[in-house]
C-alpha cells in the first residue's frame, strides 16, 4: 500500500471520539487509511451488519433454526467492515473538495491532504476485492443479488447535489444486506425480507436525518441538499413518520418469518428506544444529534436479539 504523505504527528479527525484506538494505538503511516475507512468510528459497521444479521436470523426462523447460522454471521460481519470502508473512501474521493468546506470533515484524510487520491483509490481497490471474495463465498443468487446494488453504490455520493433525498438512497445502498442475509439462508427472496428491507431503509432515512442535522448550516451554505434541511423544524413528525413505518415493517417481516411472542416483546423495548431518540431529539445541538444518531446502534441490537431469543426460546419448547 502506497504510504501518505508525512505529516508529522497523526491527525485526528474532527467527528471521531476524543482517544480513539487509531488515534491512540495505530502507527502514523497506517493511520490516514484506517480513518479513511472510517476504523476510528465503528458505528457505521453495526448499522451496516446489523440489517445483514436481522435477515440471517429470521429467514432461520422461518425454518426452524435454533440459532442464525454462525457462518453466515461471520462473514457478513467481514463483508460490512471491508464494504463499509470501501464505501467510504469512494464517497471521501467524491466528496474531498465539499469535505474541505465543512467543519466537520475538513480534518478527514482526503481534504486534509493526508493521502492523496490515487493513495485512496488503490486503497478503495483492495478493499473492494476482499468485499468480492466475500460475496463470492455464497450461493449464486446471492452473488448476482449483491451485485445488483453496485449502481445504487455508485450514485450515493451524488445525490446530495440535486435532490433533498440522500438519506434515502444511502438506505437503498446500506440495507441491501437486508435482501442478502435471507437469501444467502434460503437462495430465494421472499416477501419478509423484501418488508425487512423496506423498514431498514426508512429506519436509515432517521437515523441519517439526525446525523445530517451536524451539518445543516455547511450544506447550506455550499449548496448541498438533505432531508435535515427539507424537514427542518418539523423533523421531529418526520422521524415518528420514518421511524414508525420502520418499526412496523421490522415486525411484521418477523411475524411473517414465523417469529412469535418473544421477538414481539423485544420489540416493544425497540419502540421505546425510537420514541427516546425522538422526543428528546435537540436538532439545534450538535452532540444530542450525534449521541441519537450513535443509539441506533442499540435498536438494531435490540431487534436482532428478540429475534435470536425468540429462535433459540421456540427451539426449547
Amino acid at each position: 500500500m502506497p504510504r501518505p504523505k508525512r505529516q508529522g504527528k497523526k491527525r485526528a479527525v474532527a467527528d471521531a471520539r476524543a482517544g480513539n484506538w487509531v488515534d491512540r494505538f495505530v502507527p502514523a503511516p497506517l493511520a490516514p487509511y484506517l480513518r479513511l475507512a472510517r476504523a476510528d468510528r465503528p458505528i457505521g459497521f453495526f448499522l451496516l451488519a446489523l440489517p445483514c444479521f436481522w435477515s440471517v436470523a429470521l429467514a432461520g426462523r422461518s425454518i426452524g433454526a435454533p440459532y442464525p447460522d454462525p457462518w453466515l454471521l461471520l462473514l457478513f460481519a467481514i463483508g460490512a467492515i471491508v464494504m463499509r470502508a470501501a464505501g467510504c473512501t469512494y464517497n471521501d474521493i467524491v466528496d474531498r473538495d465539499i469535505d474541505a468546506k465543512v467543519a466537520r470533515t475538513r480534518s478527514r484524510p482526503l481534504p486534509s491532504k493526508q493521502v492523496t487520491v490515487e493513495q485512496a483509490t488503490i486503497f478503495m481497490g483492495l478493499l473492494s476485492l476482499t468485499g468480492l471474495a466475500v460475496l463470492l463465498s455464497f450461493n449464486r443468487f446471492t452473488v448476482l443479488l449483491g451485485l445488483a446494488v453496485l449502481p445504487i453504490v455508485a450514485l450515493y455520493p451524488f445525490v446530495k447535489r440535486v435532490s433533498s433525498w440522500p438519506q434515502a438512497v444511502l438506505g437503498l445502498a446500506f440495507n441491501w444486506g437486508a435482501l442478502l442475509g435471507w437469501t444467502a439462508v434460503l437462495a430465494q427472496l421472499d416477501w419478509p425480507a423484501v418488508i425487512l428491507y423496506a423498514g431498514a431503509v426508512a429506519w436509515t432515512i432517521g437515523y441519517d436525518t439526525i446525523y445530517a442535522h451536524q451539518d445543516r448550516e455547511d450544506d447550506a451554505l455550499i449548496g448541498m441538499k438533505s432531508t435535515a434541511l427539507k424537514f427542518g423544524r418539523t423533523t421531529k413528525a418526520w422521524l415518528a413518520l420514518f421511524y414508525g413505518f420502520a418499526w412496523v415493517a421490522i415486525t411484521g417481516a418477523g411475524i411473517m418469518a414465523g417469529a412469535g411472542f418473544f421477538f414481539l416483546l423485544g420489540m416493544v423495548l425497540a419502540a421505546s428506544h425510537l420514541t427516546w431518540q425522538v422526543l428528546s431529539l435537540d436538532i439545534d445541538n450538535a452532540e444530542n444529534c450525534l449521541v441519537r444518531f450513535r443509539a441506533n446502534r442499540d435498536f438494531g441490537l435490540i431487534v436482532f436479539a428478540a429475534i435470536v431469543l425468540d429462535m433459540a426460546l421456540a427451539a426449547l419448547i
